[in-house]
Parts: structure tokens; C-alpha cells; sequence
């Protein structure tokens, strides 16, 4: 009896607890704001780097954040850059989610988003590191890191059609 009763703890209480652990322990694009989802005009002013001449002072951008199905996209129409973001965390109506991409031949961008949303505009951060590898042995020969303040301003998208 007791060794069928600790058969079904294994089998049916257990997995419970650990099923609601994994879930706990990510992101879920359930929690993120609809608003954040739409066509934004995103001007970027820069704060910090190590490397002023990669990056530029300031820029003006577009981008388009979508979901489809269980992914979050960010595409940028006259770039053409197209990304799969990842959510780190959500807290109301603030925002962080970051993409890594390769970049030319042996780099890899990694771009992160912090940001609040404000109705149909957001404040935060936009953090980017360059890695270069070398090509002979792959191994890490520079870092370059710059950090944006952004703005963005909605310009299409579900709060702006319904006049929230």
C-alpha cells in the first residue's frame, strides 16, 4: 500500500510542483502589454561607449514589433533587419527584451531593450555590445559597448487606431 501511494506522489503531485516552477521561472509573451505592439518612430540619443567610432551619436529608426504565436518580432521595414526577441521581464508597463545576431563575418551584436511604456510612447534604455572573435581560433579579441537613451513615439498600432 505505502509503495502505491508513493507511486502516485511521484506520478501526479510532483510533476505539479515542477510544472509550476518552469512556468515561474521565464516570461510567458501572455505577460507582455499589448501596447507595446505596433509601428514606433524610435530616436536614440548616445549616453556611453567605448568606441566612438563604431557607433553613431544619434539616431532616428522604425520599428515594428509583432507577435506571432509564442514569438515576439522586430523588424525594421527600411533597414530590413528582422529579429526574434527574447523577454527577460515584464513589471506593468516595463518592458526589457534583447536579440543577439551574428554581424558580418566573426561578430556577434547583442542588443538589449529596456523600456516604460507611457500610452503611445516609451522611454528607457537601448544597450548594444559588439563582440569581435578572431577567425583563426574564434576567440573573443574585442568588446565594443555603447548605450542609447531612447524615445519612442507610436505611430501605428491598436492604441492609436482606437484613440487610447
Amino acid at each position: 500500500m505505502k509503495r502505491i501511494l508513493l507511486t502516485l506522489i511521484f506520478l501526479f503531485i510532483i510533476p505539479v510542483f515542477a510544472q509550476d516552477m518552469v512556468l515561474k521561472a521565464g516570461v510567458s509573451v501572455e505577460d507582455v502589454p499589448k501596447a507595446l505592439y505596433g509601428s514606433w518612430r524610435v530616436s536614440a540619443k548616445l549616453d556611453d561607449t567605448n568606441s566612438k567610432a563604431t557607433f553613431k551619436p544619434q539616431s532616428v529608426d522604425f520599428w515594428n514589433l509583432s507577435r506571432v504565436g509564442d514569438k515576439i518580432i522586430l523588424d525594421n521595414p527600411f533597414s530590413g533587419a528582422n529579429a526574434d526577441v527574447s523577454v527577460s521581464t515584464v513589471e506593468g508597463n516595463l518592458v526589457v527584451f534583447s536579440k543577439r545576431l551574428p554581424y558580418d563575418n566573426n561578430k556577434v551584436l547583442i542588443d538589449t531593450v529596456t523600456l516604460r511604456l507611457k500610452g503611445n510612447s516609451f522611454s528607457g534604455i537601448n544597450s548594444l555590445t559588439l563582440e569581435s572573435y578572431s577567425l583563426v581560433d574564434n576567440h573573443l579579441m574585442k568588446t565594443e559597448y555603447a548605450r542609447y537613451l531612447i524615445e519612442g513615439e507610436k505611430i501605428a498600432g491598436d492604441t492609436v487606431i482606437k484613440g487610447e
